[in-house]
């Protein structure tokens, strides 16, 4: 009997030692947006790079795996969101996470939709972009940054002191029809601000140009978005500044709920990460104005909060 358990008990080691050393020649998959700088960037003939391409290197290390980066192209249309294509990407197991996933109750919640179609990704064959996945249940990981809305200056505004929304009086202001800046200006005060609003269309008009041009004032756009323009063209002559918008949403990982153990093990490491400085670090070596996480992790209904203040 005693030799009997003991054969049971070298079969469970050796089993447990199998399964660990799988898990570490299996690669670490995670799915990046190819054009979301200074977050993540890929583009042909140059290195991919952004502060989540950074970040995963580390991710990587840190969980003694393989890097593999699944990088997809986001395009927004009807029967697709960020929600769905991030679903879509880890319920096909194109990868395990999906970085940089804004941290809001409704982009967490259960889908509305049992399928969905994936966003065009790199590898992707014409069967690929035709067909709809099976969409599971998509759980977080801790947060790593923190991602506000801010107050970009055109050159005739600089050095406009900005502690609040309502200091925008008076100024010629732009925004693109739909965005959250949009909600967030049309809103404020009763509508105080809409005489001095002009709307732009999103992907037909460029915001920041007609800024950068003197056409307007002031704009409200997320602080990723001012830092890839500066990033862009360092001699520009609009300006950050300094004022944030008290809503704003975390940034994370996310990936399916089923895989429990690997979120546990990312959150280990995110900590350690960012307890070291690194992830900090990572931000300025990509250009980005980082700031930690703020609470809550993650952010209840936006739409209501703007229209309540």
């Amino acid at each position: 009997m005693r030799g009997r358990r003991a054969a049971w008990s070298i079969a469970a080691v050796l089993s447990t030692m199998a399964s660990v050393a799988v898990a570490a020649d299996d690669p670490l998959k995670i799915c990046l947006d190819e054009d979301r700088p200074p977050f993540s960037m890929h583009h042909r003939g140059k290195p991919d790079a952004g502060f989540d391409v950074l970040l995963a290197q580390a991710m990587a290390e840190r969980l003694g795996r393989k890097l593999t980066i699944q990088w997809f192209e986001s395009k927004l249309d009807e029967d697709s969101s960020p929600q769905l294509e991030a679903n879509a990407l880890l319920s096909d197991r194109r990868c395990s996470l999906v970085g940089g996933y804004a941290l809001t109750q409704d982009s967490l919640v259960a889908p509305g939709m049992k399928t969905a179609r994936l966003p065009d990704f790199a590898g992707a064959t014409r069967d690929d972009r035709r067909r709809r996945v099976a969409l599971g249940v998509l759980a977080p990981s801790q947060p790593y940054v923190y991602s506000p809305m801010t107050v970009v200056l055109g050159p005739k505004a600089s050095g406009r002191k900005i502690g609040d929304i309502g200091d925008l009086a008076g100024l010629r202001l732009v925004i693109e029809s739909g965005s959250l800046g949009d909600a967030i200006l049309m809103t404020f005060d009763k509508g105080r601000l809409i005489d001095n609003i002009t709307h732009l269309v999103p992907g037909r008009d460029d915001l920041l140009g007609a800024l950068q041009r003197g056409d307007h004032d002031a704009t409200l756009i997320d602080l990723g978005r001012f830092d890839a323009h500066r990033a862009a063209h360092p001699d520009t002559a609009i300006t950050a500044s300094g004022y944030y918008y008290p809503i704003g949403a975390n940034r994370g990982y996310v990936g399916l709920a089923s895989d429990g153990v690997l979120i546990d093990a990312v959150n280990k490491a995110l900590t350690g990460l960012a307890a070291e400085g690194k992830i900090a670090e990572f931000g300025r070596q990509a250009g980005l104005t980082y700031l930690p996480p703020r609470e809550p992790a993650i952010l209840g209904d936006v739409w209501m909060k703007i229209i309540q203040r």
